[in-house]
């Protein structure tokens, strides 16, 4: 009934098995991926007719985790996986990348990859697996497909590489100080397609050294996709591409000129009228019938593409008449908002991030629900860009996986250099507002973000910055790499290569290639690039802030203190009774873990002080021999109850009272009256033992045997 087709090698700490023929057979091919316990179901499916319409490829790549994967069941009231998880969003976007620029140029049929994670062991993460499964589904699926692809996630730890390290390896980075690079790499059996990363003050040299590293391992899972491709791959697509060379010849000689002077213009507002009028000028040149051919826009954009990269090619000379390695003008601002408690606005060219950070307490923290466990986040990042930014008018809706991905590349860059939360007991949240774009906003997030918390008074280990470098690479071998690119030349260019990390080294990397890879020589020179202009804009930046300034007055003041594990139930009282009457007497905010540190949080010095003091009065132990000022609360014929200490009461027997003889406590005292005490100690069930005659009253100071 099944042709079932398998295919195992040992990679790694553990066995990566490829199964097809028994699961999802009406999908153009469908494959099981499996590493150690974890699985990974990817089926593609293709329309066998281009949609009509369309001038781009229409694909999607859906990865999604089941939380029976991993023993779990949904939290919320509907008990069913909802919308996507910011883990499902990410990791669509990783596999997307890398496939997308393998199909064939013109290839505009309907195309769908969904990865949905079957297993998973909680030590080997799912999305290298699901990236391996898809490729091996399009490979197999007919479908005009130039790969494989094979893909790692590499750490580096005491100078040594490390293959799949496990989850636990790379949870929470920041709280591991053995782990100091997450990094995931995929390509082809030739070259490097897709670079994602997080890392902690590499040097160019280490990270191009795990680039190769993994492009070295993916090497026997891309020849285990051939082999199975082998012998259990469909007949490939009849797939012939649209050929346009006669309109694409027409459209050259009536706006080439046209088409060279739009470019021309350095302002992007005025550059974006002039193309769209050259566009007008070149239609009306033509047949009614090459108007209505659906291969014109395709012309339009390969004749924009040979304006711009021809030039660049020649020349040396960009759009906005800059060198290869020039930065854009910096302007940088903090403090911009009254009532914020951190705010900087970053201006690189066209570029402008407003980009805010608000401190809170351990209750503002990120509750993550994953499969492999909960955790939480005092950390988190949220960029949102709106039409306005490009001088659109557009719908808006919440942050879709753009706004998703270029949030979570802006966090990796900016997490390496937080302080640890033991020295900065802070939940931080930045929000980067892009009111301009012309390229690059992510790296301008980044920048500002940097700014913003240390602004906020972050006490930042190194301030961060960071640079988007293009490519241009003709089929003749010749290729310029470009620094700090406009976002036409992120448009028309064959690389988007984004770094951003400190004056000691990159914390964040990322990679989008256009063209089947590029070289480690191509890579080395955009490093080299990127560590200058990283360097510039980090002097740049310097203008404005060089380390954390003052706390806003609005931002909460958080103090810190522990207590002995033994007392914690004693502060927190009997279902919370104690800590609420701390916080509504002292006006602060209150939190204490399982392990007795205690936050206390509060805009207000003295409302802090107050909560400390009442803690305080409640863990604290007297000291025996040390003498107290305590009131009297109570008499009775054998002595006399003072508070002492805090909340806690001590017996001065009668004949502890005074050095003559004491028929009753009333003799002597009266409730509510204010005397001086010694701890003389503790009895055998633990009760204080109080003396006020070996204490001048009058003094405090304490009466010597002799006296």
């Amino acid at each position: 009934m099944f042709k079932e087709v398998k295919k195992s090698i040992e990679w790694g700490h553990d066995t990566l098995t490829l199964e097809t023929g028994k699961i999802a057979r009406q999908a153009d091919a469908a494959v099981i991926a499996t590493y150690g316990e974890t699985s990974v179901l990817a089926a593609v499916v293709f329309e066998k007719k281009p949609k009509a319409g369309f001038d781009f490829f229409p694909l999607t790549v859906h990865y999604q985790e089941k939380y029976y994967a991993a023993g779990k069941i949904p939290g919320g009231f509907f008990k069913r996986e909802a919308r996507p998880t910011e883990k499902e969003t990410l990791t669509s976007r990783l596999i997307d990348r890398p496939i997308r620029p393998l199909f064939v140029s013109g290839f505009k049929h309907e195309t769908q990859v969904i990865c949905t994670v079957l297993s998973h062991d909680l030590e080997n993460d799912p999305d290298v697996v699901a990236m391996i499964a898809a490729s091996a589904a399009l490979t197999l699926s007919g479908a005009p497909f130039r790969g494989p692809i094979g893909c790692a996630r590499v750490g580096f730890t005491d100078g040594s590489y490390i293959l799949n390290p496990s989850v636990d390896d790379m949870d929470n980075l920041r709280n591991n100080p053995d782990q100091r690079l997450d990094l995931i790499v995929a390509g082809t059996k030739d070259a490097v397609m897709m670079v994602e990363s997080e890392a902690y003050e590499l040097s160019e040299a280490e990270m191009l050294g795990a680039v190769e590293f993994g492009h070295a391992q993916m090497q026997p899972v891309i020849d285990m996709i051939i082999d199975m491709a082998e012998d259990a791959a469909k007949e490939p697509f009849n797939f012939v591409a649209p050929d346009y060379a006669d309109l694409y010849a027409k459209v050259e000689k009536a706006g080439e000129k046209a088409m060279r002077s739009a470019f021309g213009n350095t302002d992007k507002q005025d550059r974006t009228k002039a193309i769209k009028a050259a566009r007008e000028e070149i239609k009306a040149a033509l047949s009614e019938a090459d108007q209505e051919d659906s291969n014109l826009d395709s012309c339009f954009k390969k004749l924009e593409s040979e304006v711009v990269r021809g030039d660049v090619i020649k020349t040396g000379k960009r759009i906005d008449g800059r060198d290869l390695t020039t930065v854009r003008p910096i302007v940088s601002e903090v403090g911009l908002l009254p009532r914020t408690h951190g705010s900087a606005l970053f201006t690189r060219g066209e570029t402008q991030g407003l980009v805010v950070t608000t401190l809170g307490t351990g209750d503002d923290e990120q509750i993550i629900d994953a499969l492999h466990g909960e955790s939480r986040s005092n950390f988190y990042l949220h960029y949102n860009f709106p039409p306005y930014s490009v001088g659109e008018a557009g719908r808006m809706f919440g942050p879709g996986r753009r706004e998703i991905g270029h949030g979570k590349l802006a966090w990796r860059a900016l997490q390496a250099v937080l302080p640890a939360a033991t020295d900065f007991p802070y939940t931080v949240r930045v929000v980067s507002e892009i009111t301009e774009s012309n390229g690059s906003s992510s790296m301008a997030s980044v920048c500002g973000g940097s700014l913003s918390m240390m602004d906020a008074g972050v006490p930042l280990k190194n301030p961060v910055a960071g640079i988007a470098m293009g490519l241009i690479m003709q089929d003749d071998g010749q290729y310029a790499v470009l620094t700090d690119i406009l976002g036409d030349e992120d448009h028309l260019g064959d690389m988007d290569f984004k770094v951003a990390g400190t004056e000691n080294g990159i914390t964040t990397m990322q990679m989008d290639i256009k063209v089947a890879g590029i070289t480690a020589e191509i890579m080395k020179t955009a490093l080299d690039q990127a560590k200058d202009a990283r360097l510039h804009i980090l002097g740049e930046m310097a203008n404005a802030l060089t380390g954390a300034g003052d706390f806003s007055i609005h931002a909460p003041r958080i103090e810190t203190m522990k207590v002995p594990a033994d007392k914690i139930r004693e502060v927190i009282g009997s279902g919370g009774k104690v800590i609420r009457e701390i916080v509504a007497e002292s006006g602060a905010k209150v939190d204490i873990n399982d392990e007795g540190v205690i936050k206390i949080a509060s805009p207000n010095g003295e409302s802090i002080e107050k909560a400390m003091a009442m803690i305080n009065e409640i863990v604290a132990v007297p000291e025996a021999g040390k003498i107290y000022t305590g009131k009297v609360v109570k008499l009775m014929d054998f002595g006399a109850f003072v508070n002492f200490f805090g909340k806690r009461d001590g017996l001065v027997h009668v004949s502890q009272l005074a050095n003559e003889r004491v028929n009753h406590p009333k003799d002597v005292l009266t409730e509510g009256q204010e005397v001086k005490v010694k701890l003389m100690g503790f009895d055998d069930r633990g009760k204080v033992r109080l003396s006020m005659k070996v204490v001048n009253q009058e003094t405090g100071e304490e009466i010597k045997p002799e006296e």
